[in-house]
Parts: C-alpha cells; structure tokens; sequence
C-alpha cells in the first residue's frame, strides 16, 4: 500500500484519510495542476450471460440504466485489506566502500503501524472467484469481503499482478451473484456506462457516464513491463471504487475501475478502467499458474504520430504512415526477429486488428501466452507485408513460468524480468512475486526482492529455491542463509531457522 510521490508527471502522491488506525490509499499523479489517483481499486467463462437488450429511455434520460444497475450492484463486494502492525528483523550489508575496509552485515529492526485499506472486487463465478486491483489488497495479511447483502467473508489471495494492477481474491462459498463478462472492445466512444462499487466507504453506489476514449496511457505505473489501456469515463469515480464494476447498459463488466483524474483529489470528470481484453486473460492466468504467463512480441518501438512531432527523428523515414506503431529495433532471440520483422517496419494491425499506438498493441499482445501465434501486418518500403511471429516469454522460449510456492515460506517466486536483470546488471536470480504469512515476511523479506544465493548456491530458476528449501527442511542445520538485491538497488541477506516453523 506504499505509494510514492509524482510531482508534474514524475512523482506519484500517496494520500491516506485516516480513522484511528485505518487508511484509504489511493495514488495521486499531478500533470498540469491535476492529480491521477488509484482509487482505493481468457477470464472465467460464464454461464448465462445477460441477453438484456437496452431500455428505452425515459423522458429526462436519454438510456434507462436501472435493469443494468440492478443486476449487476449485487455482484460488486466491499473489500477492507488489513496490515498488520509488527516488528520486523533483517540483515544490510554494508555499502561498497564499507565493505572494502572490513564492514559486516548491520541488523536492523523498525516497527511498522497497523494499515486498514478499503476498495471494491467483483464476483466473477459463483463459487467465489473475485477480481480487484493489486493496489486494494496489495502486502495485506488480512482480506476482508463483504457483499451487498451484508454476508462478511475471509477472502484468500489467488494471485496478484503489479504490471496491470489486477489481483485475484477467492471467498469460500456457492451461488454468489455474478457479474457477466462483456467485451470491452465493443465499447464506442459515447457509450453510457456505469462505474459500480464503493466510494468513500459507502457500499453499493451507482454512477453513470459515457466512454471517452479508449485505450488512454495516463503514466502511474512504474516498470518497464507495466500495461496501461485504460478506458476513460466520466463516470464519477471516487476514493474506495478501485477494483469495482464498470459496465455496459446490458450489465456486462467492461472494466475494473483503477483511477481518477482530479484537480482536487476528488471526481472532476476523468476516470479510468482496465478494460476486459486485459482483465480476461490475467484472471485466467492467476486462477491456472499463480502468475500471469506474459508474451512478448520481441520489439521496441513508438507511435508514429508522436515520433513524426520529435524534431529528434527529422530524418526517420515513416513514407505516408500516420497511424500504427514505428519499430525502432528489435530484440535477439524474440519473435518478431525470427520471424522477419525488421528495424524501420510500422506495425499496423495484429490478427486483423488495427493498431494505431503502442497502448492498442501492448492491450492486444497481453491477451496471448508465450507459444501462441499471431498474424503482424506491417508497412515496409510503402507496401504491406504479413508476417507470422511465435511470442515467446521474457527469456525467449516458449515454457510456462513456473510461480512456486512453499506454504512454510509463505512466499510465491518467479523468473526475474529481463528488463530488471539488465537494469541490475544481473545474470541470474529469482524474484519474490508475492508474500504472505509465513517465515520469509516474519523474516522482513518484502515482494520485490530478487534472491541471488540460497546457502552460498546461486539461484538461476524457481526450481533452485524448491531443490535448496527441502534439502535444508530435511537437514539438521535446518536454515537458509540468503542474499540478494532489491529493484532498487538495495542489497539485503536474511536468516531463516526452519526449524521454529
């Protein structure tokens, strides 16, 4: 729940409204005095979708929106996630230049304060399965929902994705109402829609607006990786409907509400949703890996529209391109490469899609799994040309990322970025994807944290951990020595003694 502070597009403002010892979060980017805030925010298939057509309207209202907001308030839930207060112990090393003239490893300790969050999920399945964003339950130990008959459930974490801020949570139970799922690409601009969840701690409001752009880049998440095509609404959207319902006048969920944008903090006429092209196929993946199974089409590029206006690419020939994605290089060992794809191509549709900006590819790419096959139409020399890539993952094959998780640990782990490992200047190493209750977060071990050396034997793949972890449960020592390295640089070594498991 951790925010930091964005001042004019570079700086995110982590805004807290306490009561006691409880707090809301939201994130707050200010671009030109106004303020973007995360609102603290293939899927399942369903069964009985609504055939509902649209109401007519009535006489001061050009859409009757009651049929969809009935059918769908009772499947949005009230989400309160709860961090505990603790002390908590761990090993620095020292920096370069203290290590050099003799410093050891420094023990430190600090006590961190009980955090109370509240947003909103929406029930996908009857038995339970419910989405949020990551940023409404992000470090929680404790997650709580409550739906709109007043039933109180503990919720388990299924799984959770920073790079597109959606998150999986599961309650226990049958017959839950549901919210179908509908097609966000459908969506026209004009289209009414409503944002559905529970602004300001007030269960089951209903708001209503119009879609007034696609596929919108507002720049809140951090990395490299991190996909944003937002759906912006004039909806009002509030502190505490991150991770509610945004749905068509049929009561199809379009979207998951994520942000605001606002002068003041409060609605004032621009919020933001992942639309469910994304949301598909993250919750899938969540529900059937533990992590999301990312492909990659192996490029790098920009808009063409953008680079045509950078004085810096005057003599970049885009021939009478306007639209469509300008592919500056492209990566060894990716699809594009193999397949054929060259530096100077323009990018123009995928699988028939046009695409006109990097936000529409990078929406269209993340519906696809390493090993899928996509058919790219590019622009080469003023003619057309079709190639078919193989994506691939982050490492360049085509093999499922493994998410391994060790309940005594308490921790899921996974491949590092390849992004991160050159940014860190890493060869090897394994990420801590999520963290709950157990002897690595006791230990202060934080997600993020990138584990090199499990008892002086270097980390390469999630197999290593598994391998090493029960070779030490099952020796008389019982304990894991670790090091490693933050994204941020920091370089952390813990101590774990299996043994008071």
């Amino acid at each position: 729940m951790k925010k930091a502070i964005r001042i004019a597009t570079s700086f995110i403002v982590l805004i807290c409204c306490c009561i006691g010892a409880s707090v809301i979060t939201t994130n707050i980017v200010n671009k030109r005095n106004s303020k973007v805030i995360y609102v603290s925010e293939q899927g399942t298939p369903y069964t009985n979708p609504l055939q509902t057509s649209m109401s007519p309207a009535s006489r001061n209202q050009p859409v009757n929106l009651t049929e969809a907001a009935e059918k769908t308030v009772h499947g949005v839930v009230h989400i309160k996630s709860t961090i505990k207060g603790k002390v908590q112990t761990y090993q620095e090393m020292p920096d370069i230049f203290e290590y050099f003239f003799g410093g050891r490893p420094r023990q430190r300790q600090y006590q961190s304060q009980p955090q109370v969050g509240y947003g909103s999920g929406v029930i996908l399945t009857k038995d339970g399965y419910i989405v949020t964003n990551n940023h409404v339950i992000d470090n929680a130990d404790e997650i709580q929902v409550t739906l709109n008959d007043n039933r109180v459930f503990n919720a388990t974490l299924i799984g959770a994705d920073a790079n597109t801020d959606l998150a999986l949570i599961k309650i226990d139970g049958d017959d839950f109402p549901v919210v179908p799922m509908g097609n966000s690409d459908d969506l026209k601009l004009g289209e009414w829609v409503l944002a559905v969840g529970n602004p300001f701690n007030l269960t089951s409001s209903v708001t209503a607006g119009v879609v007034s752009a696609k596929s919108r880049k507002i720049g809140i998440y951090e990395g490299g990786e991190s996909i944003e095509s937002f759906i912006q609404t004039d909806a009002a959207i509030n502190m505490g409907n991150s991770g509610g319902a945004l749905v068509n006048v049929n009561g199809e969920l379009v979207g998951i509400n994520a942000a605001l944008e606002s002068p003041t903090g409060t609605y004032a006429g621009y919020g933001f949703a992942i639309p469910t092209t994304i949301v598909k196929k993250v919750v899938t993946d969540l529900k059937e890996y533990g992590t999301v199974q990312r492909a990659m089409l192996g490029i790098m590029g920009g808009d063409v529209l953008q680079m045509r206006q950078d004085s810096r690419n005057k003599d970049t020939d885009f021939g009478d391109a306007i639209d469509g994605v300008y592919v500056s290089d492209v990566v060894d060992g990716g699809g594009a490469l193999e397949a054929g794809i060259k530096e100077g191509d323009i990018i123009v549709s995928i699988n028939g899609k046009k695409i006109k900006t990097m936000n529409e590819l990078q929406e269209t790419i993340v519906q696809y799994r390493p090993g899928d096959k996509v058919d790219v139409t590019v622009i080469r020399d003023k003619k057309q040309k079709k190639f078919e890539v193989e994506l691939k993952n982050s490492r360049g094959n085509t093999e499922i990322v493994k998410n391994a998780d060790m309940e005594v640990l308490g921790a899921s782990f996974q491949e590092v970025p390849e992004q991160t490992r050159r940014q860190l200047n890493i060869g090897y190493g394994v990420q801590v994807s999520d963290i709950k209750n157990g002897l690595m977060k006791d230990a202060g071990i934080q997600r993020g944290y990138i584990i090199l050396r499990i008892n002086e034997q270097q980390i390469k793949t999630v197999d290593d951990v598994e391998r090493i972890y029960k070779e030490a449960a099952s020796s008389p020592n019982q304990e894991l020595f670790i090091s490693g390295v933050y994204p941020s640089g920091r370089r952390a070594i813990y101590a774990i003694n299996l043994s008071e498991d």
